[in-house]
């Protein structure tokens, strides 16, 4: 049956949290060896970059799919068939070689970690009271994965090579299949709606611009910027970036749901989103300065990381809330997988300040969006919506 006390949403979340925790590791993983063993998977660096983004294009179109099977056959059935596809995706890095045969495995990744991560956000907030807390909750817990796989990954890689890393997280994502079994299989509710993939509102451009700054910008940049500064510690700093990351988000994300749940989560993204905006602006400084803009954005990011789902359903609830949240997913999809190849085109030519002002700029903008008339009146809306 679907979740319909908070405690029954507290167990569902708990079990789909676990689900993306124990596959998602093999992903991470990736996006530290793929760029730095591109020979040993038979690539170019070229072709890496493209791989590493594949995942999130083939959600832009790929949510509608997998709204309507989650509308359809619920949380059970999706995330059991994800935790297989994300089974088979691992045992792919393990195996194959070329851009085609890798480019599969991360087309199946990417659908599977899309039906996930629609339950990740459906199944906290499907129940409003708590929700911004659940949802907190829930991202610690899936953090601890991905900092787990990278830090034991990198240790294997470096002493028997990227292969057996691989293999190993392999095995290491079956039990999520028990998890996902114990899912809801009930849908909640959603009507497997089209999607409404150029629907303009606040929360979309918003989405849009979180996905284009902090998960694509950032990230690579971050690496790019390293690599000329300290360029003979560059994997070792970029390898310590991306796990700080991730612990700050098992340490803050709980705190930020938390907030949300006192303050409200559009207040909260609103304040949250001009404070990464101005640590992103300081990436572009000086050494001292760029590492507190690093610090300062990643922990803001971790506080900001639960809140985009209560955002969404506080503004669409009811049936409209499932197809809403794939909205938003896929409108940060769309920015994350531009935003790399946009470092890559920008930065070895554009002064990193201008960028990264720009950024910052650009998400402090759609952040104070949120408060406008036009989102206000976009919640009035969302209640007759089918």
């Amino acid at each position: 049956m679907e979740p319909e006390t908070a405690a029954d949403a507290d167990r569902a979340s708990l079990d789909a949290a676990l689900t993306l925790a124990l596959t998602l590791p093999g992903d991470a993983l990736l996006y530290l060896l793929l760029p730095l063993h591109c020979d040993v998977f038979g690539v170019s660096l070229a072709e890496a970059g493209f791989l590493l983004g594949a995942n999130r294009l083939v959600r832009i179109f790929g949510y509608q799919w997998i709204t309507k099977l989650y509308a359809l056959r619920g949380p059970r059935a999706a995330c059991t068939l994800a935790a297989i596809a994300a089974f088979a995706a691992t045992l792919c890095y393990a195996t194959l070689s070329g851009v085609w045969s890798l480019l599969i495995a991360r087309l199946i990744w990417g659908l599977a970690f899309g039906a996930m991560n629609l339950a990740n956000q459906a199944l906290p907030t499907s129940v409003s009271a708590g929700a911004s807390r659940r949802m907190g909750r829930m991202r610690a817990v899936i953090s601890v994965g991905p900092m787990l796989g990278l830090l034991g990954g990198a240790v294997i890689a470096e002493t028997i090579g990227p292969r057996p890393a691989f293999f190993l997280l392999a095995l290491v994502s079956l039990p999520a299949l028990r998890f996902a079994l114990r899912l809801p299989s009930v849908p909640d509710g959603a009507k497997a709606t089209p999607q409404r993939f150029f629907r303009f509102s606040p929360v979309n451009i918003w989405a849009l611009f979180l996905g284009l700054t902090l998960d694509g910008l950032f990230g690579v940049g971050l690496s790019f910027i390293i690599a000329v500064r300290q360029p003979d510690q560059a994997v070792l700093a970029a390898g310590l970036a991306m796990a700080l990351r991730y612990g700050s988000e098992i340490a803050l994300s709980t705190a930020g749901g938390a907030l949300a749940n006192w303050f409200g989560a559009r207040r909260l993204s609103i304040v949250l989103s001009v404070g990464c905006g101005a640590g992103l602006a300081l990436l572009g400084a000086t050494d001292a300065v760029m590492w507190i803009g690093v610090v300062v954005t990643i922990g803001l990011r971790a506080l900001l990381g639960p809140l985009p789902a209560p955002l969404v359903a506080e503004i669409y609830p009811g049936a409209a809330r499932v197809p809403a949240l794939a909205d938003q997913s896929t409108w940060r999809d769309l920015g994350a997988g531009f935003g790399p190849l946009i470092a890559g085109w920008l930065l070895p030519t554009t002064p990193a300040l201008t960028i990264y002002g720009a950024a910052g700029l650009l998400l402090a903008g759609a952040g104070l969006a949120l408060a406008a008339p036009g989102a206000r009146i976009e919640q009035r809306e969302a209640g007759p919506r089918p």
